[in-house]
C-alpha cells in the first residue's frame, strides 16, 4: 500500500476504473457470444444481433476498452460469419 496521498488516491481510482472496463468487456463478450450463437442457430433475428454486437464492438473501442485494430477483427469476424451462413 502507498504511503503518499496521491498514491493512495490513485489506487482507488484505478480500481474503479477496472471494474467500470471488466464490466463493459464482459457485456461486449455476451453480445459478440449472442450474435455468434444466432448465426449458428440460424435464428430470424440474427442480424439484429450482430447489429447490436457491432454497435458495442464500436462503443468500446471509441471509449478506448479494446484497441480499434481488434475491433475491426471481431466486426469482420462476426460478418463473414454471418455471410457464411446466410
Amino acid at each position: 500500500m502507498p504511503n503518499i496521498k496521491s498514491a493512495k488516491k490513485r489506487v482507488k481510482i484505478t480500481a474503479v476504473k477496472t471494474m467500470r472496463n471488466k464490466a463493459a468487456t464482459t457485456e461486449l463478450k455476451t453480445e459478440i457470444k449472442k450474435a455468434v450463437a444466432a448465426i449458428e442457430a440460424n435464428d430470424a433475428n440474427k442480424v439484429q444481433l450482430v447489429r447490436a454486437a457491432v454497435k458495442k464492438i464500436d462503443h468500446a473501442a471509441a471509449r478506448g476498452i479494446i484497441h480499434k485494430n481488434n475491433a475491426a477483427r471481431k466486426k469482420s469476424a462476426l460478418v463473414r460469419k454471418l455471410n457464411a451462413n446466410a
